[in-house]
């Protein structure tokens, strides 16, 4: 079972259990996979729907720094609930040591020794990450190990 069908399965197993939150998750996420798939003109594969949700996730990060930073305690408890239940469709995340341990290999490979590789340096570990790993947090390690 690929990607886009066992969404449509957890769709239909939250419409009979009632799960609200869940219902409304997924269908947002197969609108924006259809929006995609309307763009390429073609079916998506497990990798397109893995940026979908990547790109879903971002979003709802964002979102809940702002609404931390608003103090809008309830939009962030919905903002919080609905990554939760993205995450589990995404792979495991890397630990900031696992991407640290990237960074040092890439920075090796390509000989970088300051600021002005950043580019480089970043372009390989996320070659080597491929949505494993927040960009974010992989700019900070790098822009550390840089200097």
């Amino acid at each position: 079972m690929n990607l886009a069908e066992k969404l449509m399965h957890d769709m239909k197993e939250a419409m009979k259990s009632g799960e609200k939150q869940k219902l409304n998750t997924i269908r947002q996420i197969r609108a924006q996979i259809k929006n995609e798939q309307i763009e390429s003109g073609d079916e998506l594969d497990d990798a397109g729907v893995l940026k979908v949700l990547n790109n879903a996730a971002k979003k709802r990060k964002d979102a809940m720094e702002m609404y931390k930073k608003g103090e809008r305690e309830d939009l962030f408890a919905v903002e919080e609930a609905e990554l939760a239940i993205i995450q589990a469709y995404l792979p495991k995340q890397l630990s900031e040591a696992e991407v640290e341990a990237i960074v040092v290999e890439v920075i090796d490979e390509v000989g970088a020794h300051g600021a002005a590789d950043f580019g480089k340096v970043m372009k390989g570990v996320m070659a080597k990450t491929k949505g494993l790993a927040d960009g974010k947090v992989i700019q900070q390690i790098v822009r550390a190990k840089l200097g």
